[in-house]
């Protein structure tokens, strides 16, 4: 997985920004889910560094993205704890996209879950160079020296060095092939609440978003899109937009063909955002809508339900024979439900700054993943990634959104079009009308129950147009991967499935959004779960643990074959679910018009349930107490995961009462906050998060806390009125 080596003399620092006369380690990661082999020998390249300097400053390479997550306060944590350094004294840098750093894409919950392991051997190694450097310095053997407080001290003795001051001596040591780790009772700052290292700069304002850059010579540019997904331009008056005060010029921006290209439309170029705005307004276009021209969600989400059931949906997999189990029922369970498209809206718009020359390219952008900039603008520019610089600026949010990079392809076209430096803005309405929507989506279910009340057999049809739709145009089904997120991956000690999949075509920009497919699963199941309690008349804490089954891997491991450290293991999904419900004390005597809900989800590694209370009155829905357990493993940032938990509460409750996206005559109907409606701070319960203390290796945290929230509301009114409302959002059935 890993090489480590003392780079203090590679050329190849000064391209990386590293000081030369620094001790720098730097390590190669190569993630398990690639199996790609690890370069040795001339042609290692680092991807993780720790850059140390004669003063005794800590510099840290952060290859990932900062959006909120804490994410550059956790890699702190992670190797200084390793190198007993004192984390006040850490500097973080900020990468730039660079293959030679790995996968730089900062989505699927996996930047901890992927590099944990190394950044602590990284961490480890550079102070046992440390320790080796004092060592050769005292004339003693290395194993009568210990590091401690970003010094290396020698007991017996009492000679100390601080780390800075082994720098000269430690460049020219070679890094030994193993180190030792910490134990866990032994760490200071992994698992605790740690203060986010960039926390200062973001309350005085000094923290730099891409809507900060400023360039010298630059102008700003607002884009006129087709309100119809993959519309062209037929042809435009710009003649009032020119007369306005800042404007520069006006000109069309071609569609450009590739899964994050840009739609294309009309440039308008101005000294300033406002006035390009204003002039964008005042264009007369005429559109070639094209083929999404009468796209409707609610004819598409009907259609979607009336084939959930039918013949011509796909067979993906079979397991026992469920027609059997379906003829002999006691009783037979079903129902169908749906979700509308969503979008990202993250506070801060897409926007990026470009300045491109004859040869090079220069990106200034809260991007997700550099790496897919570099290999679009490489396609759009024709000269190669080593001559596309992306610098990357913080994220105001990102929830998937900015792993799409289409924004930033406006910006490069249009500065070599100009030759100069432009930065693009979009509008919160651009954001909402032309965004990579999350799947609108139906689900049927369908179960079997005997005379005892067990669920025998599980039919399970889910339609959605596929995230495969962005890179294929005529992808109509769903991936095995988007399945995998809560459908056929399902966890239930049952005896005969079924999964179908229906085709679904993608009439607008489908991508990833937090947590994935696993919104559309967990809401579909966790509801239906309940359901089948309530047809049996069991208890529904009860039947969800029957449901989960006796303690086991899920799927069985083969004979032989190594678990792995994140193979999934139905007794964690049990406990999170039984300490959510102690935690709302489930089973108690509730209040007029109150409910509780449960839901569970596995998802990113990670094992979360969820309990909810709520209380109906004058039939309105209020969201009273939500309690979330989670079982991530071992947990480096404490306050880090509070907090992805509790945002994902909050996101989670934006999904099940308001938010929505829709199309009529193929124009999206939303276009900010006040028809997109996100949860508002007077709508908040209480919020209690559970983390468990686990010695599994550490999984994700920013998604995986999204899924179960939706169908623990949708349950605890059901449990409050006796009804299930099986579509979302519920403000659609008047009960916000």
């Amino acid at each position: 997985m890993k090489n480590i080596e003392n780079y203090s003399r590679r050329n190849f620092l000064r391209n990386m920004g590293l000081a030369s006369g620094a001790l720098v380690i730097g390590t190669t990661f190569v993630s398990c889910e690639t199996q790609a082999s690890v370069p040795a020998g001339p042609s290692f390249e680092p991807n993780l560094f720790v850059e140390l300097k004669p003063d005794g400053t800590l510099v840290l390479l952060c290859s990932r993205s900062e959006m909120g997550q804490g994410i550059r306060s956790s890699i702190t944590a992670i190797i200084a704890d390793e190198m007993e350094a004192d984390i006040s004294k850490v500097e973080i840098k900020q990468a730039i996209g660079d293959e030679r750093l790995g996968n730089q894409n900062t989505d699927g919950s996996r930047s901890i879950r992927n590099f944990y392991d190394t950044m602590r051997m990284l961490g480890a190694t550079t102070k046992a160079v440390l320790i080796q450097a004092a060592a050769n310095t005292w004339a003693v053997n290395p194993s009568e020296c210990r590091a401690e407080n970003h010094k290396v001290v020698h007991p017996m003795s009492g000679q100390e060095l601080g780390f800075g001051e082994l720098v000269e001596t430690a460049r020219e040591l070679q890094v030994p092939a193993t180190a030792d780790l910490k134990d866990k009772k032994d760490f200071k700052f992994i698992g605790k609440k740690l203060k986010n290292k960039d926390l200062g700069a973001f309350l005085n304002g000094s923290a730099t978003f891409g809507i900060d850059i400023r360039l010298p010579g630059m102008v700003y540019a607002a884009i006129a899109r087709c309100p119809v997904a993959f519309g062209t331009l037929k042809s435009f008056d710009d003649t009032e937009a020119r007369k306005m005060y800042g404007v520069l010029d006006v000109f069309e921006i071609p569609p450009i063909d590739r899964a994050f290209g840009c739609l294309g439309g009309v440039v308008v170029l101005a000294t300033n955002t406002w006035s390009a705005f204003q002039a964008k307004d005042a264009l007369k276009i005429e559109w070639e809508y094209g083929e999404n021209r009468d796209y409707d969600t609610d004819s598409f989400i009907s259609d979607l339900k009336s084939r959930l059931d039918s013949d011509e949906a796909l067979l993906v997999n079979e397991e026992g024979d469920v027609d059997a189990y379906f003829k002999k029922a006691n009783k037979i369970v079903e129902a169908t439900y749906s979700i509308p498209h969503l979008a990202h809206a993250p506070m801060e718009v897409p926007n990026a700054t470009a300045l491109v020359k004859a040869d090079s390219c220069e990106i200034y952008a809260p991007v997700q993943n550099p790496q897919s900039v570099q290999e679009e603008l490489e396609a759009l520019l024709g000269f190669s990634k080593e001559n596309i610089v992306v610098n990357v600026s913080f994220l105001g949010g990102g929830f998937g959104r900015k792993s799409k990079c289409d924004f930033v392809v406006e910006a490069a076209w249009i500065s070599r079009k100009i030759d100069k430096p432009v930065q693009v803005v979009w509008s919160r309405e651009d954001d909402l009308r032309h965004a990579y929507y999350h799947a609108n989506s139906t689900s049927y279910l369908k179960a079997s129950l005997n005379d005892k009340g067990q669920a025998e057999a599980w039919l399970h049809s889910s339609a959605a147009p596929s995230i495969a739709s962005t890179f294929n145009k005529g992808a109509d089904q769903s991936a095995s991967w988007e399945m995998g997120q809560g459908m056929t991956s399902i966890h239930y000690d049952v005896k005969a499935k079924r999964f179908v999949n229906p085709s679904a075509k993608a009439h607008v920009r489908i991508g990833w959004l937090r947590s994935v497919y696993s919104i559309v699963h967990s809401h579909s199941v966790n509801v239906f779960v309940d359901e089948l309690a309530r047809a049996a008349e069991r208890d529904i804490l009860d039947f969800r643990l029957e449901m989960i089954g006796p303690d086991r891997f899920y799927p069985e491991i083969p004979a032989g074959e190594e678990a792995g450290k994140h193979a999934f293991h139905t007794a964690r999904l049990k406990y999170v679910l039984q300490e959510a419900a102690k935690s709302i004390n489930y089973g108690a005597d509730l209040d007029e018009g109150e409910g509780i809900g449960l839901a569970e989800h596995y998802s990113f590694r990670s094992y979360v349930a969820s309990a909810v209370k709520v209380k109906m009155v004058d039939g309105k829905v209020k969201v009273k107490e939500i309690h979330t357990v989670i079982d991530c493993g071992q947990v480096v940032n404490m306050d880090a995961v509070l907090n992805q938990i509790e945002g994902s509460a909050i996101f989670g409750m934006s999904i099940a009462l308001h938010s929505k996206i829709t199309a009529k005559d193929g124009r999206i109907e939303q276009s900010n906050f006040h028809d997109y409606v996100l949860t508002r701070i007077d709508e908040l319960p209480e919020i209690k998060v559970t983390v468990v203390d686990s010695e599994a290796a550490p999984a994700g945290v920013g998604e995986p806390g999204v899924p179960p929230i939706a169908p623990a509301i949708i349950n605890a009114i059901a449990d409050a009125t006796g009804v299930y409302h099986r579509d979302l959002p519920l403000a659609d059935h008047g009960l916000v």
